[in-house]
């Protein structure tokens, strides 16, 4: 099978007579809703999803009755209720209730804000934040919030974590975009950085995903397909700051080191 649904790595593959195509076609209708495309109409989703119309009429329409999905007029957008999907992953991990209480206390310390991310396919999806009274700026990222793996610091460093075989796969095969004029786009420069990464244990990005913006990030537990990271990030300038960046990766690896025993 080559569908887009299936492009995930995993470690075990599935059968094909295993899978439900119906379900899994349903899926790429609720991902085609996100920053960029909250309200679609249903040409929009067929497209996005790379559907025919008819099934995607379906398959929305399903939603709307399920209420993950509501209609206005010819468009449609996500309710509240998707947000039940999570709601078992985060409160069966905890991570409101123990993980980002400890975040909190390490951004209090350092003042800016720090993120914890989790690989989904070919992203790092933000599943904890912290925030900061003291921060000058934030950047936007929120729970929910997903990143490019190959393009970000959180993304490098959830790639090092993630073991040889994986970390190849991910390198070989995940898109690569040019968000501004300093993206690396060169998989054996990229292969390298991250490398350097897993040896000195944290990455650095400054400039590839958002212009003027730098960020750190270390990873945290075992290595292996669910591996996660902690980064921070801001504007450039701060992060010329030797001691600075120092201080960071000082802050992360302690708060990474406290937030492993809770995963």
């Amino acid at each position: 099978m080559n569908e887009a649904w299936m492009e995930t790595p995993r470690a075990e593959p599935i059968a094909d007579r295993d899978i439900s195509l119906t379900f899994a076609k349903g899926m790429t209708v609720l991902k085609a809703f996100d920053a960029a495309n909250t309200h679609l109409t249903l040409p929009q989703i067929a497209r996005i999803a790379g559907l025919e119309r008819a099934t995607a009429r379906r398959l929305v329409l399903t939603l709307v009755h399920l209420g993950y999905v509501k209609q206005r007029d010819r468009v449609f957008s996500l309710t509240p209720r998707i947000l039940v999907l999570a709601g078992g992953f985060l409160q069966g991990r905890q991570f409101g209730k123990a993980i980002e209480p400890v975040l909190r206390a390490f951004s209090l310390r350092i003042g800016e804000p720090i993120s914890m991310a989790m690989i989904d396919g070919y992203e790092g999806v933000y599943v904890a934040h912290a925030g900061s009274e003291k921060a000058k700026v934030s950047i936007g990222l929120t729970v929910g919030s997903r990143v490019p793996l190959l393009q970000t610091a959180i993304g490098r460093a959830l790639v090092s974590h993630v073991g040889p075989d994986l970390t190849d796969e991910i390198v070989g095969s995940a898109p690569l975009r040019r968000y501004t004029s300093a993206t690396v786009e060169d998989r054996d420069e990229i292969r390298r950085d991250i490398a350097l990464s897993f040896q000195r244990g944290h990455a650095f990005v400054d400039g590839e995903f958002e212009p003027g913006i730098a960020a750190i990030a270390v990873p945290i537990g075992p290595q292996g397909p669910e591996a996660a990271a902690l980064g921070i990030s801001g504007q450039s300038g701060r992060f010329a700051d030797k001691s600075f960046r120092e201080d960071v990766v000082g802050t992360l690896s302690e708060c990474g080191a406290a937030v492993s025993g809770l995963l």
